[in-house]
Parts: structure tokens; C-alpha cells; sequence
């Protein structure tokens, strides 16, 4: 048999495949598509090439010897999988079981960002999430980026290089938009606009984390924990080391479902 998390988030799609021994076969990255169930077999399109399928004989083979567990925000709406779970358990999950040290898990995610507390089991405590303002999101980044031209990647880079990083002071990713305009046309050097940027992410999310608590061990999870950028300015706000992952992060969600799929089996055997 073979078990499936399947992640489907705001502004990319996910997929975990592994064995019964929790060992991951296959993985895909995907850009969210016209609905979850479109970007769900565009998820299993490319996860299928590492086991030599095509997508429709993964998806076939999740139907008739699989079992699949949904998460993220198109979770509720791909009709006919075992179960869906939410992408605060999934996260959880996922990091506690790369990393059982882990106690602490920041999540940022295209359209909100989570700080989860987890115990010594994995179980979750408490957690943070902001979900009503795009402000400390990949949202926020990508909307930053179109205003100073220039690709997401190159943008980190431009902070790193930074001795004098710009305070961006509005919350608001609408006002925060026309701080950094001003700044801009003032002739304010790219590299500590971008760095300002980050360094108020980073402000926003030591905010959440205070409410909840931080613990170490602490990781850093979803789709903005590949910038550089961003860890330095967490890691000199929270004043610790941000673990590493021995999978890609923006992968914890999916994995997380992988395992709680695998879980259900085994509940449903007795």
C-alpha cells in the first residue's frame, strides 16, 4: 500500500507518497491550479515520475491500494480521500517527526503564517495565526517584490547585503506597499529597503511568537523557509538558531498528512 498527504495550500500544491515503513517514495511541488482538484493532479502528475507512473496511475493506485489525508485550504473541497486534517496538526506532524527536539514550528505560508507549540509527544499546545492580513505572508513578499522589480530571490540577496536596513513601520501590507514606494523614490539604497522588509516579517512573527511562547528546538517551515534572508532576521529577532530539516520544509504539511494517513490504517486494522 501506499500513503499520501496531499497539501493543498493557496498558492502551491504539495504531495508526499510513502510506504507502510514511512519511508517518502515520492514528492512534488506544484503551483496551485483552478481548483484542488486540478492542482491536486498536477501535484500527482509529478510525483508519479519518480515512481515511473503517470499521474493518472498514481491517482488510480491511491483509489484502489492507498490511503490519502488532505490538508490546507483546499482540503475540504477533493471529494472521496480518507480524511482531511488541519495544517496545524499537519506541520506539527510533519517537523515533530523529522525532528522530535522540535518544540517550536513557524510556518509562513502564501496567505497567512502559523506559530505552533508542540509538546514533548508532538501533540499540539497552542499556536498563532495570522489570517486576516497578507502582512508577514509570501503574499506580502511577492506584492514587495513587484514594487521594487525584481524577483523574489534577488530581493533576499539585496537584504543580505545590507549594513543599515530601513524601518518599515506600517503593519498593514496596503500602507507598507506606499512606505516602501516612498522609499524608493527617495533613492534609499534597494538593499536596506529589502532588508527592511524582511526585518518587518520578522517583527511580526517574534509578535505571535511571543503570545505563544518560544521553545526551543524551533524550525521554520512553508513556502517562504528557503530565504536566507528571512532565517537571519528571525533567527536576530528570537535570538537562537533556527533548526534545519532534513526534507524540504515547504514539504511538512504533506508529509505531516502522509503519516496521519498512514495512522489511520493502522487505527482501522485494530
Amino acid at each position: 500500500m501506499i500513503f499520501v498527504g496531499c497539501d493543498l495550500g493557496s498558492t502551491t500544491g504539495k504531495i508526499v507518497v510513502m510506504d507502510e515503513n514511512k519511508k517518502v517514495l515520492a514528492s512534488s511541488i506544484v503551483r496551485s491550479s483552478h481548483g484542488p482538484r486540478k492542482t491536486f493532479e498536477k501535484a500527482a502528475e509529478e510525483a508519479a515520475k519518480a515512481l515511473g507512473m503517470t499521474g493518472s496511475e498514481l491517482i488510480d493506485k491511491i483509489n484502489s491500494d492507498g490511503c490519502m489525508v488532505t490538508t490546507g485550504y483546499g482540503r475540504s473541497n477533493l471529494e472521496g480521500y480518507t480524511d482531511e486534517v488541519s495544517e496545524i496538526s499537519c506541520h506539527a506532524k510533519g517537523a515533530f517527526y523529522l525532528c522530535p527536539t522540535v518544540r517550536t514550528i513557524i510556518d509562513i505560508g502564501g496567505q497567512d503564517c502559523k506559530v505552533i507549540s508542540v509538546d514533548e509527544s508532538g501533540k499540539v499546545l497552542d499556536f498563532q495565526m495570522n489570517d486576516k492580513c497578507s502582512a508577514g505572508t509570501g503574499r506580502f513578499f511577492e506584492v514587495m517584490s513587484r514594487v521594487l522589480d525584481m524577483p523574489l530571490e534577488e530581493m533576499a540577496e539585496e537584504a543580505l547585503k545590507s549594513k543599515m536596513p530601513c524601518s518599515i513601520s506600517k503593519q498593514c501590507s496596503v500602507f507598507a506597499e506606499s512606505e516602501v514606494i516612498s522609499l524608493v523614490n527617495s533613492n534609499v539604497p534597494i538593499s536596506d529597503i529589502s532588508a527592511g522588509i524582511h526585518e518587518s516579517i520578522a517583527r511580526r512573527i517574534h509578535g505571535m511568537a511571543f503570545k505563544v511562547g518560544i521553545e526551543e528546538d524551533v524550525v521554520l517551515t512553508g513556502g517562504c523557509s528557503g530565504n536566507k534572508a528571512l532565517r537571519k532576521h528571525l533567527e536576530k529577532r528570537l535570538r537562537l538558531k533556527l533548526g534545519e530539516l532534513s526534507v524540504d520544509p515547504q514539504l511538512m504539511g504533506a508529509l505531516g498528512a502522509a503519516l496521519f494517513a498512514l495512522e489511520h490504517h493502522q487505527e482501522a486494522l485494530g
